[in-house]
């Protein structure tokens, strides 16, 4: 007997919510885009105990929303956060949206802590960034949106979907305006040439590679930089040591000036003091991590908010993430 009246649906007013929370290392960021969107960061309370524990809870109802989580993997610059307490506190912040009904969880990683230990390099190490992709996985994420991964095959790590966006082309075009026509982008070793190569193609500049275990200094660059504006690209900056001995390279081969361009600046202890003398017209970065109070003016910060923002309205609306960049972002 067909029941022709039974309607398909129960017909409901239902208003879709897109609520936005922020991890302590990334809120500025999180303020940023919720900006962009015209939302205000929700509250919730996050606590670092006498004992070390982590403790959250949100103060408002998550019930049916899709719930936004914003936090980078790192440790915040006060050392009141440690990338290990950034990662147990998301873990409990999905772990506790999870649990109050919330639709649907995304933890937003701008920057993913661990994603460089993406494979073993020597017997008995583990694969840390999959260890993670599992421990999110294991409180119910729904879906991971990130940022420059170190490696783009870590995705397979995740069994939830994952936004893999780039901000390859917010920074080149910041940079493009202020390049001679001749600019030169290097890739500081053959780790870079992939993300190099990207890079100058957003710019329509020549691609230059560094070979830093080359005996001989003059062998050291694949490609004409003498007199030329170069730009070396990396993914991050972390002790500085890599472009430390790329300038040195291109020092060496009379290149004319020299930009460096790290998305995620992890800019751990030293760093700035390292890289302060080598002369560089400037180091642009992103903001997935917050540069240390007291940078020099030679570092400029160019922001994510906008790319994050327009990637989390997709996601929420359901439209298509990969249209941001028509098809390239990954």
């Amino acid at each position: 007997m067909i029941r022709d009246h039974v309607p398909t649906h129960l017909p409901l007013d239902y208003d879709k919510r897109l609520m936005l929370f922020p991890g302590r290392s990334s809120t500025a960021l999180s303020d940023a885009i919720g900006h962009k969107l015209g939302v205000e960061a929700g509250h919730v309370d996050l606590q670092t105990y006498a004992s070390g524990e982590v403790y959250c809870r949100y103060e408002e109802s998550v019930r049916g929303a899709d719930v936004f989580i914003v936090q980078s993997l790192a440790g915040t610059r006060d050392g009141t956060l440690s990338i290990n307490d950034a990662l147990m506190e998301l873990v409990l912040m999905i772990d506790a949206a999870v649990g109050a009904s919330a639709h649907r969880v995304i933890a937003v990683i701008p920057w993913f802590g661990y994603s460089r230990q993406d494979m073993k390099s020597r017997l008995r190490e583990p694969i840390s960034a999959r260890a993670v992709a599992r421990m999110l996985e294991s409180v119910r994420v729904n879906r991971v949106l990130t940022v420059d991964l170190h490696t783009g095959q870590s995705q397979g790590f995740f069994r939830v979907p994952v936004d893999h966006m780039t901000a390859l082309h917010t920074l080149a075009g910041d940079l493009r305006p202020r390049l001679p026509a001749d600019a030169v982008v290097v890739a500081p070793d053959a780790g870079r040439v992939k993300l190099a190569k990207k890079f100058a193609t957003h710019l329509g500049a020549e691609l230059a590679i560094l070979d830093p275990e080359a005996p001989d200094p003059r062998h050291r660059v694949i490609g004409e930089v003498g007199g030329r504006t170069t730009v070396v690209v990396d993914d991050i900056v972390d002790t500085g040591r890599t472009l430390v001995a790329a300038v040195g390279a291109l020092r060496d081969a009379q290149a004319a000036t020299i930009t460096a361009v790290a998305i995620h600046p992890i800019l751990s202890a030293g760093t700035l003091e390292r890289i302060s003398g080598l002369g560089l017209e400037e180091l642009l970065v992103t903001d997935t991590v917050p540069v240390p109070p007291g940078a020099p003016p030679t570092v400029r910060v160019v922001s994510c908010a906008d790319l994050l923002a327009d990637t989390i309205h997709r996601i929420f609306t359901d439209d298509s993430v990969s249209e941001a960049f028509g098809g390239d972002n990954l």
